[in-house]
């Protein structure tokens, strides 16, 4: 698990890769709505899309039907979009998006199209975003891992190499293929409440944003999210008032989560939060 009190970032002119996948990958949608928030804020615009044609059982990502402000019908089909987008701070930093619904099929060609998209924008560094369900209380932080197989980012961020052995979703086969290209690969896996893992998530979603900027070294405005949370909040609040199996349960995740916990913040955790805290109120004033 990393250390979030690390003060690194990428360089400044390093371009990066940041991909998310609707599905297996994405629990409460929590990884998908956090590229879409990237998208909106650094308003990232459509450098190639995939043919769905190519990856996608139609009878499993269903495309849909739905009518324009003029009344002309339209089908939307599933499929994966890159992105470019700048940040909202001054540099040489290029940023790509890749959101999506992970394929049906053809993973391998799939992952080798949008790594030959890489490749043509220069990145240097992809960073993946999922969700799984777990058990962990909704009233504490969710739990956040992110690791590498890059020997130079673990030492860089404090990262740990992941042990994790099994099925795998297109996360980790795109994780695998760009890492043979080259490409330093970081993965970001937030641990959504599995009592409360209907979509959204804003909770997990902005736990995913706080990683990147983590890693990005700038912040990330919020605009609503926190009011999101909030809302998210008191409705798992709710649902444990409500029943009493599911509070009994909330509180024993509670009592394992506490007791597995060190017992006090380290003082550079402290700092890294109240430096966190500081950038996004410039952002907010206009600073940044």
């Amino acid at each position: 698990m990393s250390s979030e009190s690390d003060p690194a970032a990428l360089a400044a002119d390093q371009s990066v890769m940041i991909a998310a996948f609707e599905g297996w990958n994405d629990a409460g949608s929590a990884a998908s709505s956090a590229l879409d928030h990237l998208s909106s804020t650094w308003n990232a615009r459509e450098y190639a899309t995939l043919d769905p044609e190519e990856y996608h059982d139609f009878q499993v990502s269903r495309p849909t039907q739905q009518t324009t402000a003029t009344g002309e019908r339209v089908i939307s089909w599933p499929g994966t979009v890159i992105s470019a987008a700048a940040g909202p701070w001054v540099g040489d930093r290029d940023i790509a998006l890749v959101r999506g619904i992970e394929p049906s099929m053809r993973w391998r060609q799939f992952c080798r199209e949008i790594l030959d998209h890489a490749e043509e924008l220069d990145i240097r560094t992809l960073i993946t975003c999922g969700a799984l369900l777990v058990d962990a209380p909704h009233t504490r932080p969710l739990p956040t891992f992110v690791t590498s197989e890059d020997a130079a980012a673990r030492e860089a961020f404090d990262l740990d190499r992941s042990d994790y052995e099994g099925p795998t979703g297109i996360l980790g086969v795109l994780g695998h293929e760009a890492a043979l290209r080259g490409i330093t690969v970081i993965s970001i896996w937030v641990g959504v409440p599995h009592y409360v893992a209907h979509p959204p998530s804003p909770k997990a979603t902005v736990s995913i944003l706080s990683q990147l900027e983590r890693f990005l070294g700038e912040p990330i405005e919020l605009g609503d999210l926190p009011e999101e949370v909030e809302a998210w909040q008191r409705g798992a609040d709710e649902l444990a008032e409500e029943d009493e199996e599911v509070a009994a349960h909330v509180t024993q995740l509670e009592s394992v989560m506490d007791e597995t916990s060190l017992p006090e913040a380290s003082g550079d955790a402290i700092a890294a939060e109240f430096e966190q805290f500081l950038r996004r109120r410039d952002l907010g004033n206009g600073k940044a």
